[in-house]
């Protein structure tokens, strides 16, 4: 007997984005999304960033694709339709992230880690786990659709084109910080300055811990994450740094994803019962860690996956409070590809958030 799973789709409306198969260039498709339900909201799409996770889905980095796939998990709209039971209304300003559906009921849910649910759904390249088989599609789009419960109110302070970063790159960053007591009494590391450890850096300085040291390769971003909240920056290749920073780092956030990455050096930074915390996720399958270093010293490592509903808006008001803002060069949607190319070299300080037709209609409001 053949069991063939049904999706369940709304016939009655269109959404249009740009998708890849696992290959650039992108290219326009159009899907029909899941029907609105009573908790859901339709988005008008105005702003949308792109993060290292949409670079490494579009390219084929993670693997193959078993479809069109429109990426974009930091999305910043406009509610155009509201199910009955909505947590937010139309018109309202809203982001949403990676996250759109869980369980709601698990260990895991009820301790505000949704992220962490087994029945949990991402914006793109999965399925929802209601029954329907419907595939979500991201915000490289005109519109999204998703549970209200997984879109969160931007404060008044933050201009959408800033908090669209926030909503993968700032929460990335926040939860770890804040779940393994960056403050008074700590020292923390950031490796990697870019769209994730730009932020970072910010919210060290903003939780007011000791000392906030920014590594990186080269001493180009020197004086910029010194303008970040950065008290010292290290240039991992240069000896004489590297060595005055041994085990001295009680919480080191990885934001980078390089593939040759040497981790018997960084843990190197960390202080005896410190943690490493991986945030990036390499393109490779396994990662090389010297046992000696954890065990002779007493280090964790851990890995930091995005954050529950609770904790994401909790970061959006601690961002408009302490004045954590991306450093952002806007580009416009319609030209996505070119959008995808530079970031891809590297070259936005430091990231890129992509514009829509709607945003100009929201800023004449």
């Amino acid at each position: 007997m053949t069991v063939i799973n049904t999706i369940v789709e709304d016939t009655t409306t269109t959404f249009t984005g740009w998708a890849t198969t696992g290959a650039l260039p992108l290219k326009q498709f159009s899907y029909h999304p899941r029907p609105l339900g009573s908790k859901d909201i339709e988005v008008e799409v105005t702003h949308c960033g792109i993060c290292g996770s949409d670079i490494s889905t579009l390219t084929g980095g993670w693997g193959a694709l078993p479809g069109p796939c429109i990426t974009g998990h930091e999305v910043v709209g406009t509610v155009v339709a509201a199910g009955p039971q909505s947590l937010h209304q139309n018109g309202s300003l809203v982001g949403v992230g990676g996250l759109v559906n869980s369980c709601g009921d698990c260990k895991d849910c009820n301790n505000g880690f949704q992220q962490l649910c087994a029945m949990k759904t991402f914006i793109f390249n999965d399925v929802y786990h209601d029954g329907s088989n419907a595939v979500p599609q991201g915000g490289f789009a005109d519109r999204v659709r998703v549970s209200s419960e997984f879109a969160y109110k931007i404060p008044s302070e933050i201009s959408p084109a800033e908090a669209a970063p926030l909503l993968c790159a700032g929460i990335t960053t926040y939860t770890p910080l804040k779940h393994f007591g960056a403050g008074p009494g700590k020292r923390v590391g950031v490796m990697g300055i870019g769209g994730l450890g730009h932020l970072a850096i910010q919210w060290a300085a903003a939780f007011k811990a000791d000392e906030v040291v920014a590594i990186s390769t080269s001493d180009s971003k020197r004086e910029e994450a010194k303008k970040l909240g950065a008290t010292k920056f290290v240039n991992s290749r240069n000896e004489e740094e590297r060595k005055a920073t041994r085990h001295s780092l009680d919480i080191l956030l990885v934001t980078s994803n390089d593939k040759d990455a040497n981790w018997a050096e960084l843990i190197d930074y960390v202080a005896n019962h410190g943690t490493l915390v991986f945030l990036a996720l390499p393109e490779v399958a396994t990662v090389a860690v010297p046992p000696s270093a954890l065990l002779m010293r007493h280090i964790s490592i851990a890995g930091s996956l995005t954050g529950g509903r609770e904790i994401t808006q909790e970061m959006l008001e601690f961002a408009a409070e302490h004045n954590v803002r991306p450093w952002i060069t806007t580009m416009p949607m319609s030209d996505a590809n070119a959008a995808v190319k530079v970031t891809i070299e590297g070259r936005p300080r430091y990231r890129v958030v992509m514009e829509t037709e709607a945003a100009a209609r929201l800023q004449k409001h």
